[in-house]
């Protein structure tokens, strides 16, 4: 029998700090950003929710760029779906801003602030990811390991039908 030896890297707690306060720091500068946006409402809510599908489609396209490369169990059509989802949120949100009639510099505002937004969410999906698996490591529960629950159980019934004859 083979021995493998795994290493557990974890975070330091001033990176897990960065990570959040970086995150805070843009939910803040975004939010200011928009909330004194000069334009008319409709443009500041088509921001708003530009923001937020482009916020949550990040976490689901890193959710699923992470479980896909422990084990690609994802249907093609939902890979479609969620990348699609990203480029969606991406181009819209970019076509509001660049289509807006506000002064340049409130554009390149809210532009900064849109991109740091997206990619500090991007940094603490990871980051949360990261420490989730470790401490599934730590505790048993081997990630790269899991089946599903459907597979799970077939194996459960094979493992217990080798073992009792």
């Amino acid at each position: 029998m083979e021995s493998t030896i795994r290493i557990i890297q974890r975070d330091t707690g001033a990176w897990r700090m960065q990570v959040w306060i970086s995150f805070g720091i843009a939910v803040l500068v975004c939010g200011s950003g928009l909330a004194w946006l000069p334009g008319g409402d409709l443009d500041r809510v088509f921001m708003i929710m530009g923001y937020f599908f482009c916020l949550s489609a990040a976490f689901v396209l890193s959710k699923y760029v992470r479980d896909k490369a422990i084990a690609s169990s994802d249907t093609p059509m939902w890979g479609m779906v969620v990348w699609g989802g990203f480029a969606l949120a991406m181009a819209l949100t970019g076509w509001g801003l660049w289509r807006m009639e506000i002064n340049p510099t409130w554009k390149a505002y809210l532009l900064v602030s849109w991109l740091y937004l997206i990619s500090s969410a991007f940094t603490l999906a990871k980051t949360l990811r990261d420490a989730y698996e470790a401490e599934r490591f730590e505790h048993g529960q081997d990630p790269a390991l899991a089946l599903p629950a459907s597979e799970s159980a077939t194996a459960q019934a094979a493992t217990h039908a080798s073992t009792n004859h």
